[in-house]
């Protein structure tokens, strides 16, 4: 029976050779998953050339996994878990897997709530559209005790991870989350009051692009990807202009975009009477990623 180095560097090369784009993390977070170990355990292990468990049930579970994964399905459908900042969701099939760079997207939207003056019922209220299976608004919770987040999801398959992540939470963080199915470009009816911060990573790929990796071209839902017309900015246009309607004066949107998409959607939010403080804001990279603006009086 080999060792764990062994195998840890035997896996690591084949989903190199597949393509995988960070082959040495996902080998180890295999192994960690079917084994019940940490990612450190398997580094650890493997470092000091143990010996691999016994249980050969085990093992063929592995070689599923790893083979699940050479054909690029993504990670967190085969683990069931994606860590978003303090959370970790279950994710799969039907909903959109959360990418890193929209963790920067969540701490400006935390930033603007924690500045915001709260509602008459003391709590910052926060809208989260589109939001998947729920990594931005639950984390907007998670982290903020006065924040009161609604989140708002069209389809029936993610809504499913949505509410399983929500109930997952503790019961004081779960108390002041209110998951929705709705469409996001015409979900006023669902709010009696108004928000102080809409916070959105709505779909923008254009219906002409193809994604460059597998794992979102084949794995992910097309109504999260594909934002419809030429530019892919049909929904999020649509977003900005509900967005007016669910913000209180003075309150702020956050939207996640592409790279290339900012200057289009600034001017989209400059020709109505109801934005102000328009700009946009980069991720760690320093790449163009979301849209802010202030909802103003008239």
């Amino acid at each position: 029976m080999p060792s764990v180095g062994t195998r840890l560097r035997d896996i690591t090369r084949r989903l190199a050779d597949a393509g995988v784009p960070s082959p040495a993390h996902d080998a180890a977070a295999l192994m960690a998953h079917t084994f019940g170990w940490e990612i450190s355990d398997v580094r650890t292990a493997a470092a000091r050339d143990d010996h691999w468990p016994e249980d050969p049930l085990d093992h063929d579970l592995l070689e599923a996994r790893v083979a699940r994964r050479c054909a690029r399905e993504p990670l967190q459908h085969i683990t069931g878990k994606a860590p978003f900042r303090t959370l970790e969701l279950q994710v799969g099939a039907g909903v959109f897997v959360p990418r890193p760079e929209t963790e920067i997207v969540t701490e400006v939207a935390l930033e603007l709530a924690r500045a915001a003056k709260p509602a008459r019922d003391g709590m910052v209220h926060v809208t989260d559209l589109c939001a998947g299976s729920g990594a931005i608004g639950l984390s907007i919770a998670a982290e903020m005790d006065n924040a009161h987040v609604a989140l708002v999801e069209a389809s029936d398959e993610a809504n499913v991870y949505l509410r399983l992540n929500a109930r997952m939470l503790p019961a004081s963080v779960r108390s002041r989350v209110r998951p929705i199915l709705g469409d996001a470009r015409g979900c006023l009816h669902h709010f009696e009051g108004c928000a102080q911060v809409v916070v959105t990573n709505p779909p923008y790929i254009p219906s002409n692009a193809v994604p460059r990796d597998v794992e979102v071209r084949e794995y992910d839902p097309p109504e999260a990807l594909y934002g419809l017309g030429d530019d892919g900015l049909a929904v999020p246009r649509a977003i900005i202009d509900e967005a007016a309607r669910l913000l209180d004066v003075g309150g702020w949107l956050v939207m996640e975009h592409g790279e290339l998409q900012g200057e289009a959607l600034r001017a989209h939010a400059a020709r109505s009477e109801f934005w102000g403080d328009i700009h946009t804001r980069q991720d760690l990279t320093g790449r163009d990623r979301m849209l802010v603006a202030r909802r103003v009086g008239v």
